[in-house]
């Protein structure tokens, strides 16, 4: 049977006049092809050349020359059956039926011998072989786009409870976690409504004008992996009535297993541009991590150790959490939480992480509660703020050890139930992140990343982590990575730690060892960081003192319940002032100029006040020259500690509260920015002192 092309139209468009000459003129490779076509439909007059172009036949020669033809399978009744169906449905000139009839069920018995597969029916194979029948190719053609489908784009174990469903699975829920939890409840895994969408490529269901059109689409993309973002599709479009339905579980099974049936060719386009939004919101590692379900079964089935049924959710390798949030534009980036103890990651932690204790899950709910809560804001706030630790996709990360990942695999399970979108783990933990920064170490310079492992203490790692990953945008990202907003981080420092009072922590905690990061770097202001924790993200008990675990500086770092003073909103604050008014009262005995820092980052140019008895902070009303709120008023002897950083001296905490025999009761904490803080502190305590004095007098 020759290659019978129809007759060309009479009349192409330039691009189809483009595509033919450069068809005709051989040696046209699927780069080419795409750069002309660009996503139309091809005419039929060539998709036979483009097909083959695409599944890189051209020039193969004939497999079924050596094959003595004999059709003796076991199953071959059934081959032939089959095949005659396939012929029946065909308009087909009846004196051609016979030679077709022939070459198709030769093409499936040869594929049969030759890879040792037993036929079945319920493969699909007949519905695979069905666009290609209407290229009217020669056999030996046909055989070899047969087999090179098969080959490429047949995933491995495609049958029922085969792990290509599971990993859809893992897909879906990853984008849509609503509609996932739900057809779990139903009990409908996608191998029982989806088996044939993947095994034929949808030809099983579509009309042959409809499966051409996704077929030109797919086979130019050359990518495999595509066809889960068609069926991600087609499910997510039918998601409104799946979820509404009444009937009972096999109808709906029915009703989504034929759904790719009410395609129409005016679709198609639309179908490809949605799949490909998802596709560029789903991580690298996605293929990456399970490209052994494509291609020749000869090569290793190494990846094939994970069984993906039991799989959490989507895993991410370490190597692409580190290139994701260095690159521009829109790809996936992701934002990190690092579930490990405390004290694991005080000791290194990768440096853009959020810490959340899984431990306290169980430990302390309404505390975890909080720290989720913080989270999420921290989360958005990095993302408005433009931070190189900002990302839509969560990421959590263990330590790699199984028993220790147990509390994780529950906080993950608590953000799947909540429905969560974007939601993936580290692929081996903060072990193989560690693995990972050693392998790349050696083999060349630093290449941007920085130095992505940081520790509480300001300590370096053991690891000198400078990263030579094969990101083609090793370089710095432009928004300065050095900048603090771009090392904004939330570190729980302890296991009975509240967020809050860790907010401030990106001047801790930043990818760049703290002593190479000057502190005259500009400090955020409003506009480029939001909000990092919203003031009602608190737990209502005042803290008592607890030994702390670590200090940094000369600062004690106290896992705080803290009682932020500020906790009311500007708009309920009372009283306006005039700031020269009240620095030239008498009894005002100190005026430093300052910054109030709020635990979100924000900076508020302010006037800290101190009389005999009391510490005021005025704060300026940017929008009303000369004025002032009185943001707070603490009585001196209500300071039980103040304290700054070594490194960072001009930053002052004070803590107000009771001493008494139980402890130390923090009922307020405030920071200020201040010039010469040194004077300013000094000043203070020595106030202290004599009002302390008084009262023991």
């Amino acid at each position: 049977m020759g290659e019978e092309a129809p007759p060309q139209p009479s009349s192409s468009s330039s691009w189809e006049k483009d595509l033919a000459d450069a068809l005709e003129e051989g040696g046209c490779d699927l780069e080419t092809v795409r750069n002309i076509v660009q996503g139309r439909q091809l005419p039929a007059h060539l998709r036979a050349k483009v097909w083959k172009i695409a599944l890189n036949v051209v020039g193969k020669g004939d497999s079924l020359a050596s094959w003595d033809g004999s059709l003796d399978l076991p199953e071959q009744s059934i081959v032939h059956k089959d095949c005659q169906e396939l012929i029946d449905q065909l308009s087909v000139p009846e004196e051609e039926k016979s030679v077709l009839l022939l070459d198709i069920e030769s093409v499936i018995t040869f594929y049969c011998k030759s890879r040792n597969v037993k036929y079945s029916s319920c493969l699909g194979w007949i519905y695979l072989l069905k666009p290609l029948v209407h290229l009217h190719l020669t056999r030996s053609d046909l055989y070899n786009c047969f087999y090179a489908i098969m080959n490429k784009f047949i995933p491995r174990d495609c049958f029922m409870k085969g792990r290509p469903f599971h990993l859809f699975r893992l897909l879906l829920q990853y984008h849509e976690p609503g509609l996932c939890s739900f057809l779990d409840t139903k009990k409908m895994t996608p191998d029982s409504y989806a088996l044939n969408w993947l095994g034929s490529l949808f030809s099983y269901y579509c009309s042959a004008e409809v499966t051409q059109a996704i077929w030109d689409g797919y086979l130019q993309q050359a990518d495999p992996f595509f066809i889960y973002f068609l069926m991600l599709i087609i499910l997510v479009n039918a998601k409104d009535i799946i979820i509404a339905q009444e009937s009972d579980k096999e109808e709906m099974i029915k009703f989504l297993e034929t759904s790719p049936a009410n395609l129409d060719i005016e679709d198609i386009e639309d179908l490809f541009s949605l799949a490909q939004y998802y596709c560029s919101k789903t991580p690298a590692s996605f293929r990456k991590g399970n490209s052994s379900l494509f291609g020749s079964s000869l090569l290793g089935l190494k990846d094939d150790d994970t069984d993906l049924s039991q799989a959490l959710c989507l895993a991410v390798s370490v190597s692409e959490i580190l290139q994701a949030n260095q690159q521009q534009g829109e790809g996936v980036r992701f934002f990190v939480v690092d579930c490990r103890p405390a004290e694991q990651y005080n000791a290194g932690h990768l440096s853009t992480a959020f810490h959340l204790d899984s431990d306290l899950m169980l430990q302390n709910p309404s505390e975890f509660a909080q720290s989720v809560k913080s989270l999420l804001e921290a989360q958005k706030q990095s993302i408005e703020s433009g931070s190189i630790a900002g990302g839509e996709h969560l990421c959590f990360m263990g330590s790699g050890r199984e028993e220790e990942d147990m509390y994780m695999n529950m906080v993950l399970a608590h953000f799947l139930q909540k429905n969560k979108e974007y939601v993936s783990i580290a692929k081996g933990g903060f072990m193989a992140l560690q693995q990972h920064l050693a392998d790349i170490n050696v083999e060349g310079p630093e290449n941007g990343y920085g130095h992505w492992i940081a520790s509480t203490s300001g300590s370096r790692s053991s690891i000198n982590s400078s990263v030579d990953g094969d990101s083609p945008n090793g370089s710095s990202d432009g928004k300065g990575v050095k900048s603090l907003v771009n090392k904004m981080t939330v570190a729980l420092k302890t296991k009975s730690v509240n967020v809050k009072e860790k907010v401030i922590s990106f001047i801790e905690n930043t990818s760049t060892p703290v002593d190479r990061i000057p502190f005259n770097i500009p400090w955020p202001d409003r506009a480029s960081l939001e909000r990092h924790v919203s003031s009602s993200d608190r737990v209502g008990k005042p803290y008592r003192g607890v030994k702390p675990v670590f200090s940094i500086g000369d600062e004690e770092e106290y896992d705080t319940d803290e009682i932020d003073s500020s906790s009311m909103s500007d708009d309920d604050r009372k009283e306006v002032v005039n700031i020269q008014t009240w620095t030239n009262k008498p009894d005002v005995k100190y005026n430093f100029p300052c910054n109030e820092v709020k635990e979100n980052g924000h900076m508020f140019p302010s006037h800290l006040l101190v009389t005999a008895t009391h510490m005021y902070c005025l704060r300026e009303i940017p929008s009303r020259k000369g004025l002032a709120y009185i943001q707070s008023r603490q009585a001196l002897n209500s300071v039980v500690k103040i304290t700054s950083k070594k490194k960072h001296p001009e930053l002052i905490t004070f803590k107000y509260g009771n001493s008494n025999t139980s402890g130390i009761e923090i009922l307020a904490v405030e920071r200020y920015l201040i010039p010469n803080a040194g004077d300013a502190t000094k000043a203070i305590k020595q106030q202290i002192m004599k009002v302390l004095d008084a009262l023991e007098s």
